[in-house]
């Protein structure tokens, strides 16, 4: 199922559920022909037990009411688990799709998109379907039932309930268009103040140090004010539609009773006629006002598919289903254009090179040169507007990700760890190799770090390696980027937050990887580093400025600093 496009898979959710909404349906057919005993036990006691003064009559027709009943509990409780399985199913069927999509959302949007909205709207979704606001659907059908016998007990009985049920009606959708714009402005809005939070929480540190949390908050409270008299505006609406709606009900339930008293009194019906129509009428009326009161939840849930079936159709991945075999590691960089995700700015352009298996090279350049959108663009982490990116001949992208991952090494700037254990960041949550972390800990330089923290491999770290300083984290990164000895590793600024001890142990690092045959790229501003490098690429502007064996390059750059000294006075 996961290889289906993804619009694929939520008609494919929905359609393998269809026999069971079939069952709810013909549940709520049987539970409201159940719903018809109470009337008809009424009208029998009335008018014959009462009249008959027979109890054995009474006794029957008790048992038998009481039996329908149960039969109706059952079935009630039968289509309520139904649709709680089916919500169940719909949620494990669309969860891991949804949540790849919200992984490229971020990955492509350049963090414009947070990526969780596709699992908050099958959220909505699932608790909609396991509501009992959806039952009121299955059962309004079956209204022309009550109302059919209604007008079997007298014709005015039945267009009574036929022009009430008709009034409920007119004001569930005068209540839909009134506040559907609305409800869906507040949604949208309340969406955008929920990224935006929490975007302010994850920097708190910088709110705290720099006393912006004044300022953000009154900024994050006009947004919220906004969404907050939108969604206002729909709730006091619909609140005076379902109090109109309330008054007309009961109003109505009390003149039934005073029509079919006129009608006993003139004798065109029986007395139990007269309290079996009122009963009709309330289950009559019952769906119809209880659509009106799930209303809203109903309309979100709504939003929410119309919203999650437009994001699965626009989106456009597609997964290689052919593995390659393992890569060696040459990388050949074909005349790249790349531009920022959600962006059509150029950061790189006509960039082209070649790096053969086991060599290092070095990336260097001015700051906001693009050195690490080409680490991004080298690991097709940030797709190519043009040329490509071939990693042992293959197209980056055509690359199975789950398989190219066991080859590839990465150390960004911001070094991100998860909540869990030491062990299980370096050995990036998939089985742990006791050997391979302890083997990737020793090529990082940390092996007796670790084994100093209170629990050595087995600490727990939190969100984002709270416990570690800078130099821990970037230097556990970087054990979680050799894990394995990947073919292709790529380090972004890795001595970043290192002291001299772990620059030391970076250089170390470096040979191991180099004696392994891995192909390394490495940006740094420390010339340290670079005695560690086969090949210097040099960036400029977007640019590609100059590439070539590292003592050659060193030497044009040695012979151009005294010109730019010049220009520069």
């Amino acid at each position: 199922m996961l290889n289906q496009p993804p619009h694929e898979t939520l008609r494919l959710a929905l359609q393998a559920n269809k026999s069971s909404f079939l069952a709810v349906a013909a549940y709520s057919l049987f539970i409201n022909i159940a719903m018809l005993v109470p009337a008809i036990y009424m009208l029998q006691v009335y008018d014959r037990v009462v009249v008959g003064a027979s109890i054995p009559t009474l006794y029957t027709l008790t048992l038998l009411m009481i039996v329908f009943m149960v039969a109706m509990g059952i079935l009630e409780w039968s289509r309520q688990e139904i649709m709680r399985r089916v919500s169940n199913r719909l949620d494990l069927h669309m969860a891991p799709a949804l949540f790849d999509l919200g992984y490229r959302q971020v990955r492509y949007s350049g963090g414009l998109l947070s990526g969780t909205q596709a699992l908050k709207d099958l959220k909505g979704i699932r608790q909609f379907i396991a509501s009992n606001g959806l039952f009121a659907f299955f059962d309004a059908p079956w209204v022309p039932i009550y109302l059919l016998v209604m007008f079997a007990f007298h014709p005015w009985i039945g267009l009574a309930g036929l022009i009430s049920a008709a009034l409920l009606v007119a004001i569930t959708f005068l209540n839909e268009r009134l506040t559907h714009e609305q409800a869906r402005e507040a949604d949208r809005e309340y969406n955008e103040t929920g990224r935006t939070l929490s975007q302010y929480l994850r920097n708190s540190e910088v709110m705290t140090a720099m006393g912006m949390l004044g300022n953000l908050r009154s900024r994050w409270l006009e947004t919220s004010y906004g969404a907050l008299l939108k969604q206002n505006a729909a709730a006091e609406i619909s609140s005076r539609l379902m109090a109109v709606s309330k008054t007309l009900r009961i109003i109505i339930q009390s003149l039934i009773l005073g029509l079919g008293a006129y009608l006993a009194i003139k004798q065109e019906i029986s007395p139990g006629m007269m309290i079996a129509g009122s009963i009709l009428l309330g289950r009559a009326l019952a769906p119809i006002d209880q659509m009106l009161g799930s209303w809203k939840q109903f309309a979100s849930a709504r939003e929410q598919y119309l919203r999650l079936d437009q994001t699965l159709r626009e989106d456009q991945f597609t997964e290689t289903e052919m593995p390659l075999p393992a890569p060696k590691g040459e990388i050949r960089v074909e005349d790249i254009v790349v531009t920022a995700p959600g962006s059509n700015t150029v950061l790189l352009s006509d960039i082209s090179f070649s790096c053969p298996p086991g060599t290092i090279t070095g990336i260097i350049g001015p700051s906001a040169a693009g050195k690490s959108t080409l680490a991004r663009a080298l690991l097709g982490i940030w797709p190519c507007s043009r040329g490509s990116v071939r990693l042992d001949g293959a197209e980056i992208h055509q690359w199975e990700k789950s398989s190219l991952g066991d080859h590839v090494g990465y150390l960004p700037q911001d070094i991100e760890l998860f909540e869990g254990t030491v062990s299980e960041n370096i050995a990036r949550f998939g089985p742990v190799d006791p050997q391979k972390v302890v083997q990737a800990a020793q090529d990082a330089g940390i092996h007796e770090m670790i084994l100093r923290l209170p629990q050595g491999y087995d600490t727990v770290l939190g969100n984002g390696g709270g416990k570690l300083s800078g130099g821990q984290r970037q230097r556990l990164g970087l054990a979680r980027a050799v894990y394995g000895r990947p073919r292709l590793v790529v380090l972004d600024e890795p001595n970043a937050n290192l002291d001299h001890a772990g620059e030391t142990a970076l250089m170390a690092t470096l040979d191991i990887l180099k004696r392994n045959g891995s192909t390394v790229f490495l940006i740094t501003h420390k010339t340290l580093l670079l005695s560690a490098t086969d090949r210097l690429l040099v960036l400029a502007d977007g640019s590609l400025s100059m590439f070539g064996p590292r003592e050659r390059v060193l030497a044009e750059l040695n012979k151009l600093a005294p010109v730019q000294q010049l220009r520069g006075a």
